[in-house]
C-alpha cells in the first residue's frame, strides 16, 4: 500500500506519534493529541513506554514489548499509512530499531527521482529524560541507537540543549552560552540530520550571556533557513507536554504540506499558544493545552527569525538589553510606511514611465531599474520627480546607490525615501551593508518581500517598513517556485504582520486589484497592469486607483495559513 492510498482527498493527513504514555495526561501522547487536534490532522498513538509518574516525576517506565510495538505499527500499516512519523519516549534499542525499519518500508516506495523525505517524514523529539525528575529514560546504548538509527533518517530532529549535548557526547546540561546553538545544530546535522531545531524554552531566563532574558531564543537550521527564531517568554509555572506540543506541530504542519521552515514557525506559535493556555494538574507543573485556532489574530503572536547568525535586528537594535518584551506589534525600527489614500502602488522600470505614473495621480511608486547601465540619471530624476509631488519612492535592489542620493529633498513636504529589498539581496548583506542600513533607519523606509512563513517572520525580525506578500496571483514577471498566495494567505500575513501588508504578483485588471484590495492590505501592487506610455497610463490609471480603494470587507483571517512550496504530494 503506497502512502497516497487515502481514502478520500479530503481525509485529514496521518501522522503516527510512537511514544510514552503519560497517565497524568500532561506530556507524551495527551499532548501529541492536543497538538494534532489543534492543527487538524489524524494522529494514530502508539504506545512505546508505559510509564508511572505524575506531575512531579516519574517513577517507573515499562518499555513495550518488540511483538507488541510492531503488531500496533502493522495494522496501521495496513488502513491508515502515515504522511509522517513523529517519535517522542522511545526507551529501548528495539524501539528505536523499529522506528527505523518502518521508515524504510514507506520510503522503499519512493518514486524514482523523488525526495524519500517527501515521501515519509520522520520528525524526532529525542526524549531522553523528564523535566521533573525521577528515573532515566534512556542509556548510552538508546543513545548510540538514535545516532545509528533515527537521525540519519531524521526530517527534523527538535532537541533541547541538553538532548542535543547527550547526542553529541558531550556534558552541560542547559547552561552555557546560546552561541554553541549553532554548532550543536551542526553536529546533529552531521549525524544525518536534515534540518534542526535546538529549543531553548528550557534554557536559565537570566544567563550570565544572555542580555535578552526575557526572551526565548531558538536556533533553527533547515533546508530552507537558518537563524534565530525569537519570541518572547511565557511567565507560566506549567509547561509540562511543551516539547512534545513543539515536534507533533511540526509533524502535523508538515503532513498539511508546509515545508520544514514553516512548519517550524507554525509549531512555534502553536507551543506559545499552548503555553499561554497551560494549568495546574497536581502539586507540581501542569501541562500546556495546545489548542484550534491558535493562529487567529490575537493569539499566538509571530515570532522573529533573525538574519544569518545574528538576533533579529528588532531585538538587538531595537529592543533595549533587560527591557521586557513590547507589545504584541512593535513598532517598526525602521521610518514608518504609511500607504496613500488610494492604496495603488505602482512599480516602473525607468523615471520616464514612473513619471508617467506620477502624472497618472499614483503617490507610491517603485523605481524597479535592473540594468545599472544609466541608473544614476534615473534614480535622480525618479528623486525630483517624487520630491515635487509628495509622492513616496521606493528603489528597488540599489539600495547603496539609493542612499548616496543628495539628502536635501528628504526634507520635502511629504516625500519619503524608500528601499526594497528581496529576500536573496537582504541575505546577501555583509556587516557593513548591515551596518550602513541600520545607520539610515530612522530616516528610510524598508521594505522586504516575503513569499513564506519564515521570510514573513525574517522580515518582521528585521524591523521592516512595509513587507510585500506575493505572489498571490500567477506572474510571468518573475520565475519563482512559490504557489500563489490567493486571498486566503493574503488575510493571515496582513493578520499576522507587524508592519504594512502590500499585495503583489500576476495584478493585471481593477477586477484583479479590487478584489485583493478587499483582503485588507495597506497597498496593492501593479506592474504590467499600469501599461506604457503616457497615454496608456493616464487611461489606465483612474480604474485602478478606484479598485485599490476598494473598502477592506472585513473578513476574519483564516485559521491557518496555505502551504506555499510544492512538496511533491
Amino acid at each position: 500500500m503506497t502512502l497516497d492510498s487515502t481514502p478520500t482527498a479530503a481525509a485529514r493527513p496521518v501522522v503516527w506519534s510512537i511514544a510514552g504514555l503519560d497517565p497524568a495526561g500532561g506530556a507524551g501522547l495527551s499532548a501529541d493529541q492536543r497538538a494534532a487536534d489543534a492543527l487538524g490532522v489524524h494522529l494514530c498513538p502508539v504506545a512505546a513506554v508505559l510509564t508511572a509518574q505524575h506531575s512531579q516525576g516519574v517513577t517507573a517506565l515499562f518499555s513495550v514489548p518488540p511483538e507488541q510495538l510492531h503488531a500496533q505499527l502493522a495494522a496501521l500499516a495496513e488502513d491508515l499509512p502515515p504522511r509522517v512519523i513523529k517519535t517522542g519516549l522511545l526507551g529501548s534499542v528495539a524501539a528505536v530499531q523499529a522506528v527505523a525499519r518502518w521508515v524504510d518500508h514507506f520510503r522503499a516506495q519512493t518514486p524514482p527521482g523523488a525526495d524519500p523525505h517527501r515521501q515519509l517524514a520522520l520528525v524526532v523529539d529525542p526524549v531522553l529524560g523528564a523535566s521533573a525528575g525521577g528515573v532515566p529514560f534512556s542509556t548510552e546504548a538508546v543513545l548510540e541507537a538514535y545516532r545509528q538509527w533515527l537521525l540519519p533518517r531524521a526530517t527534523v530532529v527538535t532537541p533541547n540543549r541538553a538532548e542535543a549535548r547527550r547526542l553529541l557526547k558531550q556534558q552541560g546540561g542547559h547552561s552555557g552560552s546560546r552561541q554553541e546553538l549553532p554548532a550543536l545544530a551542526v553536529g546533529l546535522m552531521g549525524l544525518g540530520a536534515r534540518s534542526v531545531v535546538i529549543t531553548g524554552g528550557d534554557a536559565p531566563p537570566h544567563a550570565a550571556d544572555d542580555s535578552h532574558p526575557g526572551w526565548c531564543l531558538d536556533w533553527l537550521a533547515s533546508v530552507q533557513a537558518h537563524g534565530w527564531l525569537c519570541a518572547p517568554r511565557i511567565d507560566t509555572p506549567h509547561h509540562h507536554g511543551t516539547g512534545c506540543t513543539f515536534a507533533t506541530g511540526v509533524a502535523a504542519a508538515w503532513a498539511l504540506g508546509h515545508v520544514e521552515a514553516d512548519a517550524i514557525v507554525l509549531a512555534h506559535m502553536l507551543t506559545r499558544d499552548a503555553l499561554a493556555a497551560s494549568h495546574a494538574a497536581g502539586r507540581g507543573a501542569g501541562p500546556v493545552k495546545a489548542r484550534a485556532g491558535f493562529a487567529k489574530p490575537g493569539r499566538a503572536r509571530l515570532p522573529w527569525l533573525g538574519l544569518g547568525d545574528e538576533l533579529p535586528w528588532q531585538l538587538s537594535h531595537g529592543q533595549p538589553a533587560g527591557q521586557p518584551p513590547p507589545r504584541p506589534r512593535p513598532a517598526p525600527l525602521f521610518a514608518p510606511f504609511r500607504a496613500p489614500c488610494d492604496g495603488l502602488y505602482g512599480i516602473l522600470p525607468d523615471s520616464q514611465e514612473l513619471g508617467h505614473a506620477l502624472n497618472a495621480g499614483l503617490r507610491l511608486v517603485q523605481l524597479r531599474h535592473k540594468p545599472h547601465e544609466g541608473l544614476d540619471a534615473h534614480l535622480a530624476h525618479s528623486l525630483s520627480l517624487c520630491a515635487e509631488r509628495g509622492a513616496q519612492l521606493f528603489v528597488n535592489d540599489h539600495w547603496r546607490d539609493a542612499l548616496a542620493l543628495p539628502p536635501r529633498v528628504s526634507a520635502e513636504p511629504g516625500f519619503r525615501l524608500g528601499l526594497h529589498l528581496g529576500q536573496e539581496d537582504l541575505l546577501a548583506l555583509n556587516a557593513a551593508d548591515k551596518a550602513m542600513l541600520l545607520a539610515e533607519r530612522d530616516r528610510v523606509m524598508l521594505g522586504l518581500s516575503s513569499h513564506s512563513l519564515w521570510e514573513l517572520a525574517r522580515a518582521a525580525g528585521c524591523g521592516a517598513s512595509l513587507i510585500a506578500c506575493g505572489p498571490v496571483m500567477p506572474t510571468t514577471t518573475k520565475d519563482m517556485p512559490w504557489r500563489p498566495q490567493g486571498e486566503h494567505n493574503l488575510r493571515w500575513w496582513v493578520a499576522h504582520s507587524p508592519a504594512p501588508v502590500v499585495a503583489i504578483g500576476g495584478l493585471l485588471t481593477p477586477q484583479d486589484v479590487a478584489r485583493f484590495a478587499a483582503c485588507g492590505p495597506a497597498a496593492v501592487c501593479v506592474v504590467r497592469g499600469l501599461g506604457e506610455g503616457a497615454a496608456e497610463m493616464a487611461a489606465r490609471a483612474p480604474a485602478l486607483r478606484a479598485a485599490a480603494a476598494t473598502p477592506r470587507d472585513g473578513r476574519r483571517a483564516p485559521a491557518l495559513p496555505a502551504p506555499v512550496l510544492d512538496t511533491g504530494r
